[in-house]
């Protein structure tokens, strides 16, 4: 597919999926009324007196709006004279409302205001109750959604992406500490285009492969949270001005009104690969310095184009502003410099792929996984920072323990965790005692080899993989921007098997990797396709 093509597909893509409206019809026909209805209301605007709010009726046949009314009770509004088919809006402003959705917008005859404490809104047709919804108190720029599960509050300008099994051409697979080149090198082979996106961005030597990209023609773009925990820090501000200077649009999520609670997500599309990573673009994480992190690099257009509608969809709204307005009158904290050494023990490895998944929360991530979870017929290991003792994904892991699949939980050790990490190790050790289930769990041991896991991993049944920025919190999947790819690829598993071996065991590889991988992977019928040792330039 060519540039100009594939972008027009993605613009289109980002079009039908920021609505937020399921995109399968046929499940919403079982729900939805057939004649005409309510579809969404939007009762607060943040705009002062409302300014801007709006009611989208559907009309699946050409109907006369002669005779059709709304009323709360209170209050009732005809809705004209025009003939319509298909969805409309109706707004005392429409001209307001045209720039907050894509559907025709019609004025509404007589005045008629939607309560932000709640209420029932009628639609009528010669004073007949045809449809009807009830609310309570609304959310600020949040609407009122009818969705093939009910109604539902949901912020305007969310997305609602499906994940969908998609081809590879094959991964290279690496952690960190022990890589820290690999995403500098994904970064400098880019021809086209770079969309980078994360949570934070501190990285000088990252910084300097943008602004290289950049000088030669690559299409660079960025996009980081406005409000990450501890506050921005002067480095962070030092290597986006960089950026900006250097020509790179950076953008930020920020403002009053934001779809999501956190841009949580560390990825970037380089022309026809994604890099999917569990650490941030900041020593720490990407340079190698401290954490235990997860990586891959997946060569696929189809994977690289379907998460570059996602970058666009997120960089693209009104929720984001420039960088040079957000650093106005902005003050940044100082930060701690990570500057940890660590050996490589994990060289890089190509491996086959069969498949991949992209999951993004809050629109499809907590049902992927859960899916990932439940499927489970043999084995999972988790490794995470911390999990919440209550949450959907640790129920699930121990529903599969209940059924005799043989699971494993790794946790970090670090001070800020260790307490509520080690209540939660002793509390499934008893659980396990207790009921005789195959599982176990353990706080982190590294002896050396990195300062502290920052991994979102999972391996299933030694051939599907999670990697990516999903915490095992319900903010993590209901309220932030997360992305995390499932990776069909028994070699994929067992390279991360192997790695998550070794952390369980206290750091060290029970044997060297390269042959740990070659038997794990003919054991499992996959084909390494070559371990290549390359120099990578490690960041200061």
């Amino acid at each position: 597919m060519s540039r100009p093509s594939r972008t027009l597909f993605v613009l289109a893509l980002c079009c039908v999926l920021i609505s937020g409206i399921p995109p399968t019809a046929t499940a919403m026909a079982a729900t939805v009324p057939t004649g005409p209805h309510i579809v969404e209301l939007y009762p607060n605007t943040s705009i002062p007196n409302d300014v801007g709010e709006y009611v989208t009726l559907s009309f699946p046949e050409p109907t006369a709006l002669t005779g059709w009314t709304l009323t709360d009770g209170e209050t009732t509004t005809r809705l004209g004279d025009e003939t319509v088919v298909g969805r409309v809006a109706f707004s005392r402003d429409p001209a307001v409302a045209r720039e907050k959705v894509d559907d025709p917008v019609l004025e509404l005859r007589d005045h008629f205001v939607l309560a932000q404490v709640g209420e029932t809104v009628q639609l009528r047709h010669e004073g007949r109750v045809v449809d009807e919804t009830t609310y309570e108190r609304a959310p600020r720029a949040q609407r009122w959604l009818r969705t093939d599960d009910g109604w539902e509050w949901r912020p305007r300008g969310a997305t609602a992406f499906e994940a969908r099994d998609l081809p590879a051409d094959g991964a290279l697979v690496f952690v960190l500490p022990d890589s820290p080149g690999v995403p500098l090198e994904t970064l400098r082979g880019a021809d086209e285009r770079i969309l980078l996106a994360g949570y934070t961005f501190s990285s000088e030597p990252t910084a300097e492969e943008l602004r290289t990209a950049a000088a030669r023609g690559v299409e660079v773009r960025v996009l980081v949270d406005g409000t990450p925990v501890g506050g921005q820090t002067v480095a962070e501000a030092n290597a986006l001005d960089s950026l900006v200077d250097a020509g790179v649009p950076v953008r930020v999520f920020d403002g009053p009104v934001v779809r999501y609670r956190f841009h949580h997500p560390k990825y970037a599309v380089v022309d026809d690969r994604v890099i999917v990573l569990t650490e941030n673009w900041k020593p720490s994480g990407t340079g190698g310095r401290a954490s235990r992190g997860w990586g891959i690099v997946i060569e696929s257009a189809p994977v690289a184009d379907a998460l570059a509608a996602v970058f666009v969809a997120d960089a693209g709204w009104e929720d984001t502003v420039d960088w040079q307005r957000y650093r106005e009158n902005r003050r940044f904290v100082a930060g701690d410099p990570a500057t940890g050494s660590y050996p490589e023990r994990f060289d890089p490895a190509f491996v086959e792929v069969s498949s991949v998944r992209i999951a993004v929360a809050p629109d499809n991530a907590e049902a992927e996984i859960l899916a990932l979870l439940e499927g489970a017929e043999e084995s999972i290991r988790i490794e995470q920072v911390t999990i919440d003792s209550d949450h959907a994904f640790l129920r699930a892991a121990i529903e599969a323990a209940e059924r005799g699949v043989h699971v494993r939980i790794l946790l970090d050790d670090s001070w800020y965790v260790e307490p509520e990490n080690r209540a939660l190790v002793e509390r499934l050790e008893r659980l396990a005692e207790d009921e005789t289930l195959p599982i176990e769990a353990r706080l982190v041991d590294s002896r050396g080899e990195f300062e502290k896991i920052h991994t979102k991993g999972v391996v299933v049944d030694d051939r599907r993989t999670l990697v990516g920025s999903i915490n095992w919190n319900e903010n993590s999947v209901r309220n932030n921007r997360e992305v995390a790819v499932v990776v069909e690829s028994e070699a994929t598993a067992a390279f991360y098997a192997a790695v998550f071996d070794a952390d369980w065991r206290g750091g060290r590889p029970s044997v060297p990797v390269g042959v740990g991988l070659a038997v794990a992977g003919a054991a499992g019928g996959a084909v390494l396709l070559g371990r290549r040792l390359v120099e990578f330039e490690a960041e200061n």
